[in-house]
């Protein structure tokens, strides 16, 4: 992998050192940004040996499985926006999970939704990932599960992020099997210790020669079943048996210009995000300087309302909209394909618990249903699929792919984004990661990197009325992009470093 420099005459920031150094990469051979480095590494080794942006998208999604267990997993579900260049066409692979059949009628209470065996749906990110490689990749299932299978038998070291989010959740994932795997002596493991994954590399083993079906009719099924009666989980084996195969949907989509954006509509923020951008683009550009008060002030007023006027949103959810961890990944290829994929588990470590023979994380994507109004689309139904906010979206410009983004962050990814693409339109790739980000909820409390921006904003806004929330300096908070940009000589790379990305591509 390389962080090497490409024709800087656009871009000076792809030479970027000191804190910043892996974040943004160039290369004309393909690029691909992750939530780690080592899920980076093996997408990049995917593209350097001739695979496609799917091969490389898949293999990193399903390393990211192992070694960023705090946002996704084999138990988890995932979303991806594409785009196929010999079809010259963006679509969406919906992988939304759906209830067990046993779910349908219960009253579950706030902590059965969000902790333990009954809080999780089926899972759907190993279908999903298997079928896109099916579908449009170029490597066999078992060859994309290598890096994955590797790093749960080798290990991976703990970076600071994880052992903080470890730490936060410690006693939860203490109680039950998780904390085995991700405890020692009932503590975090520290930062640069490995975390070996035995049950989790069997379990990847098993998928890999029998097939992703395995974990819907085979052994793996009925290891997950059995760990689900003797915990008084909801998941049974015709719910598995029941694979959920992605469905292939069309995208919500936006023309500004000679950009066309492309993103995941319902029941994902693609929508929200497209009617913040617009909003925001019908301004002119004096008006949208993110730097300056009134622009603030323009960016939290323009999010705060299109968040109100989100009506899919649960009512549980509405009145407490709390941080999820999900991450993202964006590939392209030098064939013209490019990949925006967001995955979860719904909450950090998901429902914090396992079945210890098979090693990964179940979901708690049950707290994404309405339980009170059955005329809501979201409504816990045979079928219905949990409600989400994430929104993998690609770029075309000028009718070629222009960009791949995305982000985690619960209700402020679609704000990220937004905030990005405004600041690609004056600056870097780079510099539009890695500017001060802001965010307003639907009650209008503003959080915003305030060390990083002129103290008059948040004079500004509390002048407006608005309550002030100061973050830290690259808030974790406030999401995490990955992004991949095509230009003629190339591809370029940014990896947010509110987290642990990192961006890269094959040597020339």
């Amino acid at each position: 992998m390389t962080r090497a420099r490409p024709d800087t005459k656009n871009h000076d920031s792809v030479r970027a050192t000191g804190p910043f150094e892996g974040r943004v990469a160039a290369s004309r051979q393909g690029m691909a940004s992750t939530a780690r480095d080592l899920a980076t590494e093996a997408a990049v080794r995917v593209l350097a040996d001739g695979g496609n942006a799917v091969d490389a998208a898949v293999t990193a999604a399903l390393a990211l499985s192992v070694c960023e267990p705090s946002a996704s997993g084999l138990g988890g579900q995932t979303v991806v926006t594409l785009y196929l260049a010999a079809e010259n066409r963006v679509l969406v692979l919906d992988g939304s999970s759906r209830p067990p059949r046993r779910a349908v009628g219960l009253r579950l209470t706030e902590d059965e939704r969000f902790t333990g065996h009954q809080a999780t749906t089926v899972p759907s990110t190993p279908a999903t990932l298997a079928h896109a490689l099916d579908r449009w990749g170029t490597i066999k299932w078992s060859a994309a599960l290598e890096p994955a299978l590797a790093l749960a038998e080798e290990g991976y070291p703990v970076t600071g992020l994880q052992h903080a989010l470890t730490a936060k959740w410690a006693d939860v994932l203490g109680r039950g099997p998780a904390g085995l795997v991700f405890l020692e002596d009932g503590r975090p493991r520290p930062v640069g210790a490995k975390v070996r994954q035995a049950a989790l590399a069997n379990t990847l083993r098993r998928l890999a020669e029998a097939g992703v079906e395995d974990l819907y009719e085979g052994d793996v099924a009925r290891r997950l079943c059995r760990d689900m009666a003797a915990h008084h989980g909801l998941i049974e084996a015709e719910d598995l048996a029941d694979i959920p195969w992605p469905t292939t949907a069309e995208p919500v989509t936006e023309r500004v210009g000679d950009w066309d954006l492309f993103s995941y509509g319902s029941p994902g923020a693609g929508r929200t995000l497209l009617e913040m951008y617009r909003r925001l683009r019908t301004r002119p550009m004096a008006d949208r300087d993110l730097d300056a008060p009134h622009g603030a002030l323009l960016l939290a007023e323009t999010i705060r309302q299109v968040l109100l006027g989100r009506h899919d949103m649960p009512s549980d959810r509405r009145r407490a909209l709390t941080g999820g961890h999900t991450t993202h990944l964006s590939v392209m290829d030098v064939f013209g394909n490019a990949v925006s994929l967001t995955q979860s588990l719904e909450r950090v470590y998901g429902a914090r618990t396992m079945c210890p023979e098979l090693g990964f994380l179940y979901n708690n994507y049950m707290g994404s249903f309405e339980y009170d109004d059955p005329t809501h689309p979201h409504y816990l139904r045979p079928g219905a699929v949990p409600w989400a906010q994430v929104a993998p979206t690609i770029v075309l410009r000028s009718g070629r792919p222009w960009l791949a983004i995305g982000s985690p962050g619960s209700n402020r990814i679609a704000p990220s984004i937004v905030q990005v693409l405004l600041r690609l339109e004056r600056g870097s790739p780079l510099e539009a990661v890695v500017a001060p980000r802001l965010h307003c909820s639907i009650d209008g409390e503003v959080s915003l990197e305030a060390a990083r921006m002129d103290p008059a904003i948040s004079r500004a806004l509390i002048e407006r009325g608005y309550r002030v929330n100061k973050r830290e300096p690259f808030s974790f908070f406030l999401g995490c992009v990955q992004l991949v940009l095509r230009q003629d000589e190339g591809f370029i790379g940014v990896a947010d470093p509110r987290r642990d990305g990192v961006a890269g591509g094959p040597t020339d």
